[in-house]
């Protein structure tokens, strides 16, 4: 199969359309102006008196006509050419000299390749054709000069075409090379914007899906990097509690040994969590069904219901919101786990408020709250503050994630606020409807 360049068919497509354009209007004119041809413009009686004299020095006898009549055709410094009644040639001196019409009522004009010559016709029932004896510059019949022009100018317009339609192209081409690039494995892959037009718009679309797509990348392998190390710290006491479990040598007394069961069985349920939270996130990012399982819901009774569990009373009005209940469940539980972590003993408020366009859910506490700098990188799915200490809060830094996850997942958003006198406050903002 013949691969068609997209330079080349713009190039031939503009090339069609001049061409086009010409036929049409030479055609269009051609009809409108039937005398381009066949001039029937009035002959002056002079010229028409002037073929008459020249017609009678001519002799009776035809076949002394060719030789009288280019006698005559040299002093007057013209071409002629006369015709018997019936059409035929008597004599002539330019066999270039176009034949007169059949039907001629009157003098006419005419144009050849030579020039416009006129056509009389006599009282004794013959024809006179003359001309001037100059020639056109560009010679031959009037189709051939029509031709040449039609050629040259084709040319012209090609060569001014051709860098019209490279220009055109030339951006798609390195639009190409830039997904080909993207689609290789080079993810920062990008493509210069040129112009402001539809193929600007499209290269601005591939840069931003190509960021996109590199972020979300880079997200993924981080994820999965950490999830890795994540799973070898529990997963690393578990064979230790099984050795030691199982090591005849060690032989643990009922009291080690109820701690090493007991250990092992917060290492599966962590793992387990952790499994968990991983599939969740997964879910958030990719689920097609997410929109069949959204209801409409009441968030002020949704937390409240989950605040419950914590001791914790939830403030403010009935708020509808459209969302996952289960996803939004989980947001407000890892919002109250994060708080109890982190209050010192110290109460959790919680407030669901109506806002514009939407529901706005807050969660206060009074710990030692978060640093200014890392107030975006605490929602980083396994992020560690600089003071963790590993098991210090029984989490594994996947809790702030899913809630940003859900938050997006909804169309909303989430962020910390300081609080006077210490703490944190984690605001949610979700949209009526998502």
């Amino acid at each position: 199969m013949v691969r068609r360049r997209l330079w080349a068919q713009v190039y031939v497509a503009i090339i069609g359309i001049l061409l086009a354009t010409i036929v049409a209007a030479g055609l269009g004119l051609k009809a409108l102006h039937p005398e381009w041809e066949t001039r029937r413009s009035e002959v002056p009686p002079s010229l028409v008196g002037a073929a008459e004299v020249i017609a009678a020095s001519l002799p009776a006898d035809p076949a002394s006509i060719p030789a009288q009549l280019g006698d005559t055709a040299r002093k007057l410094e013209l071409r002629l050419a006369i015709y018997d009644r019936a059409g035929g040639v008597l004599g002539t001196t330019d066999a270039s000299l176009p034949r007169p019409p059949a039907a001629l009522g009157g003098p006419l004009w005419q144009r050849d390749a030579g020039g416009p010559v006129i056509v009389v016709p006599l009282p004794d029932g013959r024809v006179l054709v003359g001309g001037p004896m100059w020639r056109s510059a560009w010679g031959g019949s009037t189709q051939i000069k029509h031709v040449t022009l039609l050629a040259g100018l084709l040319v012209l317009l090609g060569m001014l075409s051709w860098p019209l339609s490279r220009r055109i192209t030339r951006r798609v081409e390195r639009l190409q090379a830039g997904v080909d690039s993207l689609g290789s494995g080079d993810l920062r892959a990008r493509v210069a914007v040129e112009g402001h037009d539809e193929v600007a718009n499209l290269a601005r679309s591939f840069n931003r899906a190509a960021e996109r797509i590199e972020a979300l990348v880079s997200a993924q392998q981080r994820m999965l990097a950490s999830a890795s190390h994540e799973l070898r710290s529990p997963l690393a006491r578990l064979r230790v509690a099984l050795e030691l479990l199982t090591d005849p040598e060690v032989a643990p007394t009922e009291v080690r040994r109820g701690a090493l069961l007991t250990q092992a069985g917060a290492d599966v349920n962590e793992l387990d969590g952790l499994i968990e939270d991983l599939l969740l996130v997964g879910r958030l990012g990719s689920d097609q069904g997410a929109a069949a399982r959204r209801v409409d819901l009441d968030l002020l009774v949704l937390a409240a219901e989950e605040a419950a569990r914590h001791g914790v009373e939830v403030e403010g009005a009935p708020t509808p919101v459209r969302g996952d209940e289960r996803a939004l469940r989980r947001l407000v539980r890892n919002l109250l786990d994060n708080a109890d972590k982190h209050a010192g003993g110290e109460q959790v408020e919680v407030v669901v408020t109506p806002v514009e366009g939407g529901a706005r859910l807050v969660v206060r506490d009074r710990g030692p709250g978060v640093p200014e700098a890392e107030r975006e990188s605490i929602f980083e799915a396994f992020h560690r503050a600089v003071d963790h200490r590993e098991g210090a809060h029984g989490g594994v830094g996947l809790g702030l994630a899913l809630v940003r996850e859900i938050a997006r997942a909804h169309g909303g958003t989430v962020h910390i606020e300081g609080r006077d006198g210490g703490g944190s406050a984690f605001v949610v903002e979700l949209p009526a409807t998502s």
